[in-house]
């Protein structure tokens, strides 16, 4: 195999990564929805949208942006389970560290609490999502440039020092499922310099209570075919987990890191080269994964 191909290697910076995913992976747990249903959802989506926009430089107003986050996922059907909070009172803000699965992850966070996001700059070219972004006052990085990395964490670092919680995605691409990828250090470096508490966090589909591959948002998958899927799912909801802040003295970012994933990733981390597996501390239930196959870079890393 290519060594630049293998999922999980960086490709073209540092926080750019491929994912061994597909779009085939997305698949329904549960039958699609009546067309009326589907026709429904997208009338309902595209006015809840069009209010978000219409809010302009507003929309970064906390309780506007839970309100409209709320309102866009009920508008497609999707219910937030085991919602918590996910930042520490007080002090600097938290570094909020999410698996990644599909382009609802965000609505679904804010959903739960308006927090600052990291995201790669070309989100904000993205149809829906980009302008979105934009208003909601997303923080957006060159991922594609490691020149750039040190400064990309002095200004996280500055955030988090100034008391703005920030939720990344150390992925760096999306995967189908919770057990999948490895966490980048990089941002765990910016919670250590500004004394800030990371918030482990794992968001995981499910569809009547199965697990659902559905809303994956892998590979060459285009955003008006991720949302179509969704669309027609029937009972999705997403269950957002807040795990406990990883506990030990002297922690540099590779050990913070290493905890923080093994918490997130349903309880496993994945072997990196040269290193065995760590055993599970947590009982996280992993969520089996479909066939994959090799393909060009994933595109999806937010």
């Amino acid at each position: 195999m290519n060594p630049a191909a293998a999922p999980g290697r960086a490709v073209h910076g540092p926080w750019d990564v491929w994912s061994g995913c597909t779009p085939d992976c997305a698949t329904h747990a549960l039958p699609r929805v009546p067309a009326a249903e589907i026709a429904r959802r997208t009338a309902a989506f595209a006015r809840r949208v069009g209010r978000a926009l219409t809010d302009g430089e507003r929309l970064a107003d906390p309780v506007r942006l839970r309100a409209h986050a709320r309102g866009l996922l009920d508008a497609l059907g999707i219910r937030v389970e085991g919602a918590a909070a996910l930042t520490a009172g007080g002090g600097p803000g938290t570094l909020i560290v999410v698996n990644h699965i599909s382009w609802l992850d965000i609505p679904a966070l804010l959903a739960v609490e308006p927090v600052t996001l990291l995201a790669k700059r070309e989100v904000g070219g993205w149809p829906v999502v980009g302008g979105l972004a934009r208003r909601a006052g997303t923080y957006f990085i060159d991922r594609t440039n490691p020149r750039q990395l040190p400064h990309a964490i002095a200004e996280l670092t500055g955030l988090l020092a100034s008391g703005r919680s920030v939720a990344v995605f150390p992925q760096a691409t999306t995967w189908c499922t919770t057990d999948q990828g490895t966490f980048r250090r990089a941002t765990f470096q910016a919670a250590l310099d500004a004394g800030a508490p990371v918030r482990p966090v794992t968001l995981g589909y499910t569809q009547g209570g199965r697990p659902s591959t559905v809303a994956a948002f892998c590979g060459e998958d285009t955003f008006a075919a991720s949302l179509r899927r969704v669309l027609a799912a029937r009972a999705l909801a997403i269950r957002v987990t807040a795990h406990p802040a990883p506990a030990g003295e002297g922690l540099d970012r590779r050990g913070l890191a290493a905890l923080a994933e093994r918490a997130v990733l349903g309880g496993r981390v994945p072997a990196r080269e040269g290193a065995p597996a760590v055993p599970a501390q947590v009982s996280t239930p992993a969520v089996p994964s479909p066939r994959r196959h090799p393909e060009p870079a994933a595109r999806h890393h937010v």
